[in-house]
C-alpha cells in the first residue's frame, strides 16, 4: 500500500469528533433520506458496533424524524442510568410496545407506581428467601438430568435453548408463584417467542397496524396474549380461592399488600401486570444466559474442563446447594463472561426528559438514548481482547479492576433488575447440576445466530448432544 494514501482511522475519528463538538451535535454514520432505520433493521448488532467504531463513544442516529443517541462509554452509561436517572425515563417506543404485553409491571411502570410495587416485591428477592428456593431449583435441574440420560445413551440431540426455557419457566412458577406450569410450558414458550418477535417488529418499523384491526398477523398476536393471560389469571383465581394459610411467595405478597396511604390492595389488572412481568422476566433472561453459556463451553473445551473440575472439587458426589455458590468461583466467572459476550438484555432505551449534554454533545429533550451492554461490553478501551471468551477476567483479582459500569448485564442504578441475585444463584446451581453429569457438544452445521429482540435469543436454537461423563 502507498504510505501516502494510508489514512489513520483514529485521526479521522478525532477530526470528526472535533468537528461535531464545534456544532454541538454528535458524529453520525452515513445515512439516507429515512435516516439510519434501514441499516439498523438489517443488522442491529453490527450496526451499533460499527457506529461506536466510526463515531466514538457518542453516536447520533436519525430514525426518520426521531433523533437517537448511542452512549458507549461506561461513564455515559452511568450518567443515564445512575447519576441523572430522573432525566431519563421509559417513555420510549420500545417500552410502549412492552406495555402492550406486560401492562404496567415492575419493568415498565414509572414514578410512584413503580416505587410502590418495588417496595412490595423487594422482600421476595432477599438473599435469605432466595436461599430457601435453592433446593427446588436443583431438584428441577435433576429432573432435566434424568430426561437427558436416555437421549445421551442413544446419541440423540436436544435444543439447549428450548431446554433452558422449559427449566427456568418451571422454576419461576414453583418458586415465585408456587404454581406448577410444566403443563403450560409448550404453549407459553410459543406465545413468548411470537410476542418477542412482534415487539421487535413494532419497534423497528415506523408504521404500526393497531392490534384492534383483525389482520391474520394481529390475530396470532392476540391469541398469544390470550394464552399468557389465561395462565396468569388462572394462578390468581386459584390463589384467591385458597383457604387456610397461603404459600409464602411473591404472589401472596402482592395479593396481601396494601397501599400505605389508602389501604387499598392491588386490582386484578395490577396483579396481572406484576405476575406476568415476574413470570416472563423471571425465566426468559436466565434461560438465554444459560443457553449461551453452554454454547461457549462447547466451543472452549479447556474452559469446560475447568468448570467440571471445580464442580467435582467443591461438590464431590453430592448435588449443589445454595451455600456452594460462593465456592463455585470459576463457574460464576464463566457465567459472567458469557453474559458479557451475550447479554440477555442487550440494549436499554431511555427518553431524555430535558435537554442534556454528554461529553460535549447535545442530547435534546424527547430524544432517545441507548445504552447497550452488547456494545459497552466490547469496548476496546475497557476490555482486553473484547471478542475473546476469557472467564479469568471475572476472577476476584481481575474483576476488581473492571469499571463499575463497563459491565451491566442487569442494568444499573435504581432500576437495576430486582431479580439479579435470584438469577445468578439459579444460573450457578443449574449449571453445576447439569455440568456434573454432562458435557455439551454442538451439532455440526447447525447455525447459531444471535437474534436481537427484546432479549438476545439464539435465532434457530442451539442444537447439541448431551454427553454423559464417564
Amino acid at each position: 500500500m502507498n504510505a501516502g494514501s494510508y489514512i489513520d482511522k483514529n485521526r479521522v475519528l478525532r477530526f470528526a469528533q472535533w468537528h461535531a463538538r464545534a456544532s454541538g451535535k454528535a458524529p453520525a454514520p452515513p445515512s439516507n433520506a429515512l435516516g439510519h432505520l434501514g441499516q439498523m433493521q438489517n443488522d442491529q448488532l453490527g450496526f451499533f458496533l460499527r457506529a461506536r467504531e466510526q463515531c466514538g463513544d457518542v453516536a447520533r442516529f436519525r430514525f426518520i424524524l426521531l433523533p437517537v443517541h448511542l452512549l458507549a462509554h461506561p461513564e455515559h452509561v452511568r450518567r443515564v442510568l445512575v447519576d441523572e436517572h430522573r432525566n431519563y425515563d421509559k417513555q420510549t417506543k420500545g417500552f410502549n410496545v412492552l406495555r402492550l404485553v406486560l401492562g404496567n409491571g415492575l419493568l415498565t411502570a414509572e414514578g410512584e407506581l413503580w416505587r410502590r410495587q418495588r417496595r412490595i416485591a423487594q422482600p421476595a428477592f432477599h438473599r435469605e428467601r432466595i436461599a430457601a428456593f435453592g433446593e427446588r431449583m436443583v431438584l428441577a435441574a435433576e429432573d432435566t438430568v434424568r430426561s437427558w440420560i436416555p437421549i445421551a445413551e442413544r446419541s440423540g440431540t436436544i435444543d439447549i435453548a428450548s431446554e433452558m426455557m422449559r427449566l427456568t419457566l418451571r422454576i419461576a412458577g414453583e418458586t415465585l408463584l408456587s404454581t406448577d406450569v410444566t403443563g403450560d410450558a409448550a404453549s407459553v414458550g410459543q406465545a413468548v417467542s411470537l410476542l418477542l418477535t412482534e415487539a421487535n417488529v413494532r419497534i423497528l418499523h415506523p408504521i404500526e397496524v393497531p392490534l384492534n384491526i383483525p389482520t391474520p398477523h394481529n390475530r396470532r398476536v392476540l391469541s398469544a396474549l390470550s394464552t399468557l393471560e389465561s395462565v396468569v389469571r388462572k394462578m390468581i383465581e386459584e390463589r384467591r380461592k385458597m383457604t387456610g394459610q397461603r404459600p409464602n411467595d411473591l404472589l401472596t405478597m402482592l395479593m396481601e399488600a396494601r397501599d400505605e396511604e389508602t389501604g387499598e390492595s392491588m386490582t386484578d389488572q395490577q396483579l396481572r401486570d406484576e405476575v406476568l412481568t415476574i413470570f416472563l422476566a423471571g425465566h426468559e433472561t436466565t434461560a438465554n444466559a444459560l443457553a449461551w453459556t453452554f454454547y461457549l463451553l462447547s466451543l472452549h473445551p479447556g474452559v469446560a474442563r475447568r468448570v467440571e473440575k471445580e464442580i467435582v472439587d467443591v461438590l464431590g458426589n453430592r448435588l449443589p446447594e445454595v451455600g456452594d455458590v460462593n465456592k463455585l468461583v470459576y463457574t460464576t466467572a464463566v457465567l459472567k463472561e458469557s453474559m458479557r459476550l451475550y447479554p440477555p438484555a442487550w440494549i436499554i432505551g431511555r427518553r431524555a426528559v430535558n435537554d442534556d449534554v454528554v461529553d460535549g454533545y447535545e442530547i435534546p429533550a424527547d430524544s432517545i438514548v441507548f445504552a447497550s451492554p452488547w456494545v459497552t461490553h466490547r469496548h476496546p478501551g475497557f476490555w482486553q481482547n473484547p471478542e475473546g471468551f476469557d472467564p479469568d477476567r471475572f476472577l476476584p483479582e481481575r474483576a476488581a479492576t473492571i469499571h463499575r459500569t463497563a459491565y451491566f448485564p442487569f442494568g444499573a442504578g435504581p432500576r437495576i433488575c430486582i431479580g439479579q441475585g435470584f438469577a445468578m444463584i439459579e444460573a450457578v446451581l443449574l449449571l453445576a447440576t447439569l455440568c456434573r453429569k454432562f458435557r455439551i457438544d454442538l451439532v455440526p452445521g447447525h447455525p447459531v445466530v444471535p437474534q436481537p429482540s427484546i432479549t438476545l435469543r439464539p435465532r434457530y436454537g442451539i442444537k447439541a448432544r448431551p454427553i454423559l461423563h464417564t
